[in-house]
């Protein structure tokens, strides 16, 4: 039989458990064979077991399956067929089993509340998804009440009731005053878990009436505040201290339950003067580390992830100056079910054997059923294969019949888990995957693996043949991996040939042809010599190559481990490296390196430059070799060397080294032992087992080393176990269904003793299973075949000689492969900030079908066509790549009125996952550029004709051209300016009753409904007569802008002169103006080194034409690329500007807070029309400002003065400066000390309510903006 590599048997228990992980089958991720395997379905994505909606918005029930063939859908409400072919409201995405509920165009969300579970079903089975709970999300009013005012005395303790409205789900509670800040909390004054505000103490700066408590509902997004409570603290004198009382809780003792996995949150508030400091302890224990925190100055315990372990009785101390209270709250952590072994789908042969295990625990200890194709298994189908015991289905001596989809349903009262796991029973013949005729290369005396991917069922037995009628290869030299894989670990020239691969199983056979060619090793046979060189000599260095004459070598210098330097002076010949005229800075190490496609070789050599003697001069030279080296007092561990210097050379030696030689494993090869001072000549040397010892010693001075002494005596010792495993020990998958074990090896030196060899062993982390072991050769590499994709796993590699093992081996944790990612990004919405900025949000992929280390997401977005011109182009894609698990990013540089589409997508360290749908978005309107040409002809006594082009990007639909001319005079001095509006489909236009013999200068733009766009100016003249005067003139001059730079052209008419100059600077800017010189027989010039998006004029005049200079012309350079990511929010003009605008609206508010300091209602409207100036659009992402505020009642705009509504409902729409931002949650965030600090995306208007009995507040109509 052939040798293959074994696995440890490990106990007698576990027989059954490696029987199914033997003789289930591994399929190979070949596309062409996935194709044509039949396969049950298995449920790849679907929606949360409680899923909480949105009312207004349209419901989205996921359920995606694969299967071959692929399978049908179906869906149950409540435990009932769900037939949505009778409800028009419902339809379901096609080749999937996704349910779409159509709110937004009538429907009711309250009507599709219910339980719902997906079917998936083929041919071959079928699998069920999770109940899936729909309810709508909710957020009722708050309730009308009259609050009467606090009358409090200093020092006494008070708490001021929230109360908020019970939503779905809850709100987050937070409180502030009438100016939007967020009440400062101290260890006197904080809030409670239950949203009350509680004051320890009261004092007199306590006193204030617009104590208001705020509560945001998530899903609808919005905010709702309660009415302002009024708080009066009078003082009587003195104050009476008072030892602590508890506010909260109350009594000696509570109870609480918490869930395992979940944070543990224990609160407690205590009243008394001075104010008491709250410390926690656990009784009869320690709090946890690292899990344990303290929030809301230590009155809140926070323990992370807790577990039956942290259990117990937690105990608040309350202390001041007067006294102490404590109370006791008894912990008792629960535990909804979890795995230890989820089941996992089998694939079998006909007659094959396997199980289905499926184990889970919790507290109390949950229940296990089973369903086979989503029936309850007591009363599905017999099937005579199949015995069920507990968690465990056995399976014997299966058929294709037998194939099944089997539901494991784990449950306590706390919740359940589900986990669909196929049986498929296959009968195929034997397929090899590994292409026919591949060619392998190897260096001589390395490892060479010949592949043989197979596929079958029964599993092929494999079998490998050397040459067309060679014999089956067996023996110690040859190794063979259950993946089908040849490995013959020391290849030799005589490996070269032609090898077989034969898969054979009951149902047929087949066999494939690989060929591996050995080459030799590339030498380098003359290696370069360390040089001593003075000063401004010449040097060279040899490096002579000996290679395979199959492979191209290519011959590489260095410096220091660095390229040469960029000096003609280094000369690189074929066999060599020559240095011109030497100076200090080349002293250093040179280093030859010869690469070939298969192998690397190098050597070096040092340079040491001198200076050159004087004359007489006294010689400083390397010392002379030290010699007749003498080994005594032999040991197993050690020995003492001796030796003789040589002569000094006069430069006294400063340091011996001593280096060895191993002959038994690398002879000719001399490594580094040790070094003693240069007054020392014998030395008690540290010795390995298993080493054939030489040695040999090197004197070093102030010019460098000596020639090394002649080796010594041999001194081989004894062997002995290794006292070292193998370093860098990892594993990581090189394909989904495999871990690649990998170490660096130990070397000869270290092995310590002959037969080397390696134990290595593994096993899945956080399963209870026992280690797999297996002893390997003397290699770096082990693959284990057929694991579960992208699991973590404990590895040790462990050494072993014919002497025994190394010490025990530390543990590393190593992954099994990754695959691409199975799930699209979902709920993609692209928010257009402007007409050249747009935000896109996502929601994550889970991490589960992430399959492997996440590494960010990519937004791929590409123009469609612009909006103006109807034309499209070459589709040219964008990637943007936003590293970690980020749900948003910006994507700059679009451009205005244009329609685009983009799509996101997830990648890991395989590669990107599906792309989600393509979400098309639209930029609005901008302002056009400048148009392209401007040409005045045939200049009259009293008229002249204007021609123009449009503009290159119109950015927008064109409304009309604007000209405006005037007349200049003699002494350059500009008369009244006219201004004609022209239609935007005109291109030419004759100006007449002009004065005659008079210079006109011309402004000339376009514009679109947003606004002007840049203009283009020109000057002409009208003749004194008919007849055309000569007059020298600069027309026609065009600027075509870049980035950096931009090409100015002009038209000359007039003398020949010497030079023309061109002049420009930064539009409105007061720097002094660059000025070019351009010779006089050309017409244009680049203007370089400008700044991206700056407006610059510039104008062109004539050398020795006094006063005569071409109009002045504006353009403006390209915008910085997207890449760059500038961050506009660090810009100091854009700080400034934001500065002003907060401080305008903080006194706007002010003013409508004093005409009425009622509760009110405060929707949040669109933002203001595309066309409006960008410079004073509402603030983004983080710029802290409020939105746009109106009076939900009546829909009327709010003006100044006007009084504040009166239910103060906050809701979340179309403006990204939505106070729905303010508070902890998904969309929104803000800082502790209240500050806004996010924005969020923008949700269609609906249609309010009527009467009272809406739980919904109101939409916005109008924007705050408006009062500025």
């Amino acid at each position: 039989m052939m040798k293959r590599k074994s696995i440890s048997a490990g106990k007698a228990s576990l027989v059954l458990v490696l029987c199914q992980m033997i003789s289930a089958l591994d399929v190979p991720l070949d596309s062409k064979l996935l194709e044509e395997l039949l396969q049950p379905p298995t449920i790849t994505q679907q929606s949360p077991k409680d899923y909480i909606v949105d009312p207004r918005e349209n419901i989205v029930i996921q359920c995606e399956a694969k299967g071959k063939p692929p399978p049908s859908f179906s869906w149950t409400r409540n435990g009932t067929h769900f037939d949505i072919d009778k409800d028009a409201q419902v339809t379901m995405k096609p080749n999937s089993g996704t349910l779409v509920i159509n709110i937004m165009n009538g429907g009711k969300a309250e009507a599709y509340e219910g339980v719902y579970q997906c079917t998936a079903r083929n041919e071959r089975g079928a699998a069920i998804s999770n109940n899936i709970v729909i309810r709508p999300s909710r957020s009722p009013l708050w309730t009308k009440e009259k609050l009467e005012p606090n009358q409090v005395r200093e020092g006494d303790s008070l708490v001021l009731h929230c109360r908020p409205p019970v939503g779905l789900p809850p709100p987050i509670i937070f409180w502030m005053d009438n100016a939007f800040q967020r009440l400062p909390q101290s260890e006197r004054v904080s809030q409670g878990l239950n949203g009350d505000l509680y004051f320890s103490n009261v004092q007199p700066e306590d006193t204030r009436e617009d104590y208001i408590c705020y509560a945001r509902f998530n899903h609808t997004q919005t905010i709702q505040q309660k009415q302002p409570i009024s708080v009066k603290v009078f003082s009587t004198k003195p104050v009476t201290e008072r030892q602590p009382i508890l506010l909260t809780p109350t009594g000696s003792t509570s109870t609480k339950v918490e869930l395992r996995g979940n944070v543990l949150l224990l609160e407690c508030i205590a009243a008394g003067l001075p104010t008491p400091v709250i410390r926690w302890i656990k009784e009869g224990g320690e709090l946890p580390a690292n899990r344990t925190f303290f929030e809301n100055f230590k009155k809140t315990l926070k323990i992370l992830d807790v577990s039956e372990a942290d259990s117990g009785n937690y105990k608040c101390i309350a202390r001041n100056i007067l006294g102490s209270a404590h109370h006791v709250i008894s912990v008792t952590v629960k535990a909804a079910p979890y795995w230890i072994t989820a089941p996992r789908n089998l694939v079998l042969s006909p007659g094959e054997d396997g199980t289905l295990i499926c184990r889970a625990n919790g507290n109390p200890k949950p229940n296990i059923s089973w369903l086979v194709n989503g029936v309850p298994i007591a009363i599905a189908p017999e099937d005579p294969s199949r015995k069920v015991d507990g968690d465990t289905i056995i399976f014997s001596h299966v058929q294709e019949r037998s194939s099944a989809v089997y539901q494991c349903n784990a449950s306590n009262e706390y919740g359940y888990l589900l986990a669909n796991a196929f049986v498929n029973v296959l009968a195929e013949p034997p397929r090899i995957l590994t292409p026919a005729n591949k060619m392998y290369q190897v260096i001589a005396d390395s490892p060479a693996l010949l592949d043989c991917a197979y596929f079958g069922s029964p599993k092929p037995e494999i079998e490998w043949f050397k040459g067309v009628k060679g014999s089956i290869l067996r023996g110690n030299e040859y190794v063979f991996h259950d993946n089908g894989t040849l490995e013959i670990p020391v290849a030799q020239k005589d490996s070269t040939g032609t090898y077989t691969c034969v898969a054979r199983n009951e149902l047929g056979k087949i066999q494939n042809e690989v060929h591996l060619e050995v080459k030799d090793p590339t030498m380098i046979i003359k290696q370069p010599e360390y040089k001593v060189i003075q000063r401004y000599g010449q040097v060279s260095f040899e490096c002579i190559i000996k290679h395979d004459s199959t492979l191209f070598a290519t011959v590489i210098w260095l410096k220091d481990n660095e390229e040469l330097p960029d000096d003609e002076r280094f000369l690189v010949g074929k066999d060599n490296l020559t240095i011109m005229n030497v100076t200090d800075k080349d002293d250093g190490t040179y280093t030859c390196i010869v690469n070939t496609t298969l192998d690397s070789v190098s050597a070096s050599a040092v340079l040491t430059v001198v200076a050159a003697p004087p004359t007489p001069a006294i010689i400083y030279a390397r010392p002379n070799p030290p010699f007749d080296l003498e080994l005594t007092g032999q040991l197993e561990r050690s020995v003492e060397l001796s030796w003789i210097p040589g002569d000094e050379n006069n430069s006294p030696i400063t340091t011996f080294v001593i280096e060895y030689e191993d002959g038994l494993h690398e002879p000719g090869v001399w490594h580094y032992q040790t070094e003693v001072p240069g007054t020392q000549t014998t030395i008690q040397l540290k010795l390995s087992p298993y080493v054939n010892y030489s040695f040999r010693v090197i004197a070093v001075n102030e010019i460098g080393r000596s020639q090394p002494s002649e080796p010594s005596e041999q001194y081989l010792t004894k062997s002995a176990n290794p006292d070292e495993n193998p370093s860098n020990v990892q594993g990581i998958g090189s394909e989904p269904d495999n871990l690649v074990i990998t170490w660096e090896s130990l070397t000869g030196f270290q092995s310590n003793g002959p037969g080397l060899q390696y134990k290595v062993s593994w096993r899945q982390k956080d399963v209870d299973d026992e280690w797999t072991s297996v002893i390997v050769a003397n290699v770096s590499k082990y693959i284990v075949s057929g694991t579960p994709t992208f699991v973590p796993y404990e590895i040790k590699v462990q050494a072993l000689n014919d002497l025994g093992y190394a010490p025990e081996p530390s543990e590393v944790i190593g992954h099994s492969g990754e695959d691409l990612p199975m799930v699209a990004p979902g709920n993609v919405q692209v928010h257009v900030v402007n007409s050249t900025l747009a935000k896109v949000h996502w929601d994550p992929v889970p991490l589960k079908s992430v399959r492997g280390h996440l590494q960010g997401y990519k937004v791929y977005y590409w123009k469609v066509q612009s909006l103006s011109r109807r034309s499209r182009r070459h589709v040219e894609k964008k990637i943007l790549t936003f590293r970690g698990n980020k749900t948003f990013g910006m994507l700059p540089g679009l451009e205005p009125y244009s329609s685009y589409k983009l799509n996101v997508r997830v990648v890991n360290g395989k590669g990107e996952g599906p792309a989600s749908p393509d979400k098309v978005f639209k930029t609005p309107e901008g302002v056009p550029s400048s148009p392209s040409f401007l040409k005045i002809t045939n200049p009259t006594l009293d008229s002249l004709t204007l021609e123009w082009g449009s503009p290159t990007h119109p950015n927008g639909v064109l409304i009309s051209y604007i000209l405006k001319f005037q007349p200049i005079n003699n002494t350059h001095e500009l008369g009244p300016l006219v201004e004609i509006r022209i239609p935007a489909n005109e291109s030419s236009l004759i100006l007449k009753n002009l004065n005659y013999s008079t210079r006109y200068k011309f402004y000339f733009n376009a514009q679109t409904s947003v606004g002007s766009g840049s203009q283009i100016t020109e000057e002409a003249v009208t003749v004194m007569d008919e007849v055309q005067p000569l007059y020298p003139r600069i027309r026609n001059v065009t600027t075509a802008a870049a980035e950096t730079y931009a090409n100015i052209s002009w038209e000359y008419e007039g003398p020949d002169h010497a030079n023309f100059y061109v002049e420009y600077g930064v539009a409105g800017s007061k720097e002094d103006w660059k000025k070019e010189i351009v010779n006089g027989s050309r017409s244009f010039i680049v203007l370089k080194g400008l700044t991206p998006g700056t407006a610059y004029k510039v104008w062109v005049g004539a050398e020795g034409l006094s006063g005569f200079r071409s109009s002045e012309d504006v353009f403006e350079t390209g915008p910085a690329m997207a890449s760059r990511q500038v961050d506009i929010a660090t810009q100091g003009w854009f700080i400034g500007l934001m500065c002003a605008v907060a401080l305008l609206i903080l006194i706007l508010l002010i003013v409508c807070f004093i005409r009425r300091n009622k509760g009110g209602k405060y929707p949040v409207k669109e933002k203001e029309d595309a066309h409006a100036d960008p410079e004073i659009q509402p603030m983004k992402e983080d710029d802290g400002t409020f939105g746009e505020y109106s009076d939900a009642e009546d829909h009327k705009p709010l003006k100044k003065g006007s009084r504040t509504p009166s239910d103060r409902t906050v809701k979340k729409e179309d403006s990204d400066d939505s106070l729905v931002d303010y508070g902890e949650g998904v969309n929104g965030q803000f800082n502790e000390d209240g500050s806004f600090i996010g924005q969020y995306s923008g949700k269609k208007e609906k249609e309010p309510a009527e009467g009272n009995e809406s739980s919904e507040a109101p939409s916005p109509v109008n924007a705050m903006n408006s009062f500025v």
